[in-house]
C-alpha cells in the first residue's frame, strides 16, 4: 500500500506512523461510522449452531450479531466459535447459539456518531474483526438495537478512499 497501510499478525491493518499526513489524519477523524455501516447479519438467539454456520456462509460474513425476541442485542459469535463449537458436537441442529455466544456486557460496541478511527482503535485494542453499530434502547440495563456493522475491510477501504489510492 505504498507505506499508508501496514498489517500484523493477529492485529490487523492499521495506519502506517510513516503514512500520516496531517490531512489524512484530520479526513479520518472527521468520517463518522454512520457514513460506512454496513447491513448487520443477524441470528435470532433461538437459532442453532447449523443454522448460523449456514448463514456465516450465505452472507459471507465472519461474525453473526444474535438478537433476542425484541429485536434487540444479545450476543456476537464468531467463525472460531461456531467451529470450535461443531468441532466437538455431533448434532449442531439441536444446540442453540445461546450457548456459543459472547453475551452483553461482554461485546465491544460502536455508536454510529462515533469516527472510523475510534472503531479501527477498538479493533486493534480488542483483537476483534467486527463491530457492531449500536443505538442505545435503555441505558440502566445496557439493551442495545443493532442498525449496522462496521468490520476491518470497511475501515481499510475507507482510509485508502481518504488517502486518494
Amino acid at each position: 500500500m505504498a507505506g499508508t497501510i501496514d498489517a500484523r499478525p493477529r492485529v490487523g491493518y492499521f495506519l502506517s506512523k510513516n503514512a500520516a499526513s496531517p490531512a489524512f489524519v484530520n479526513g479520518i477523524e472527521r468520517k463518522l461510522v454512520s457514513e460506512y455501516k454496513a447491513h448487520p447479519i443477524v441470528v435470532q438467539k433461538s437459532a442453532s449452531v447449523y443454522e448460523a454456520i449456514v448463514q456465516l456462509f450465505l452472507e459471507d460474513v465472519g461474525t453473526l450479531y444474535v438478537v433476542d425476541e425484541n429485536g434487540h442485542l444479545a450476543g456476537v459469535i464468531s467463525r472460531k466459535d461456531l467451529l470450535r463449537a461443531s468441532i466437538g458436537t455431533k448434532n449442531t441442529e439441536d444446540l442453540p447459539v445461546s450457548i456459543i455466544m459472547t453475551r452483553m456486557p461482554n461485546i465491544v460496541i460502536i455508536g454510529q456518531n462515533e469516527t472510523l478511527h475510534d472503531a479501527a482503535r477498538k479493533m486493534i485494542d480488542y483483537q476483534i474483526d467486527s463491530l457492531p453499530v449500536v443505538k442505545e434502547v435503555d441505558k440502566v440495563t445496557n439493551t442495545y438495537s443493532i442498525i449496522g456493522r462496521i468490520t476491518k475491510t470497511t475501515i481499510v477501504k475507507a482510509y485508502l478512499e481518504i488517502a486518494g489510492l
